[in-house]
């Protein structure tokens, strides 16, 4: 009933390893789309994540697109001028491979974690993604914000039959014949008559943690107010 970040995630990710020079560094990020790889050592575990950000702490790299007519976010630039970690930034600004220019250790996720939680471990740390790592730490794949959009993005067809077949039948033992259950653009409308109360607002509470749903109106009757 829940997406799981192996649902959504990237698996064919681009990386680099902790000796990778800057330049081929800053090609990689171009030459993918991306604003950040994982740093992996040779057996493939994570040892870290180095970022545009990153890079913009070296004046190589600002001056390179600078020459271009692009200057990073007016925030970003306050960002590193402000920053508290001043230290970090100068060291970074001195390196010269990946292993110098990347934030350790990266933020990670477990593939059987589930979007929820990853949405929220992004929030927590302030990241657009998280890089998917294996039990021993190995690299598996990025989850992205705009993964995440995709537990969302779902027929509503699909989304019925998961709340008919899952959540009232295999789940609360509802005979759904008794209950109508309609998706519309997400929003899901449920209606119809239950035993009791107690089990109509469970129904209600189970169907709005489902992915895909984004609001429940509830018109459902029940037989027995057992609240």
């Amino acid at each position: 009933m829940r997406v799981t970040v192996e649902d959504i995630m990237t698996t064919e990710v681009a990386s680099v390893n902790g000796s990778t020079p800057f330049k081929d560094i800053a090609e990689v990020l171009i030459a993918h789309g991306v604003s950040a790889v994982p740093v992996v050592d040779a057996e493939n575990h994570v040892l870290g994540v180095v970022s545009e950000a990153d890079l913009l702490c070296k004046e190589e790299f600002r001056e390179a697109y600078y020459a271009e007519g692009y200057k990073p976010p007016l925030r970003a630039r306050l960002r590193h001028r402000l920053s508290a970690e001043g230290a970090d930034v100068r060291r970074k600004a001195a390196g010269n491979t990946a292993a110098q220019l990347m934030t350790a250790p990266a933020v990670t996720v477990p593939a059987t974690a589930s979007a929820v939680m990853a949405a929220r471990r992004m929030d927590e740390h302030g990241v657009k993604r998280l890089i998917v790592v294996a039990e021993d730490g190995t690299l598996q794949g990025v989850v992205s914000r705009r993964d995440l959009l995709k537990a969302f993005v779902r027929a509503d067809a699909d989304i019925a039959h998961e709340l008919r077949e899952d959540v009232l039948k295999r789940s609360l033992l509802v005979e759904t014949a008794d209950v109508s259950v309609e998706v519309h653009q997400g929003v899901v409308t449920l209606s119809g008559c239950m035993d009791r109360r107690s089990r109509a607002l469970l129904a209600v509470r189970l169907i709005a943690r489902v992915d895909g749903v984004v609001d429940v109106i509830d018109k459902l009757q029940w037989k027995h107010d057992d609240t």
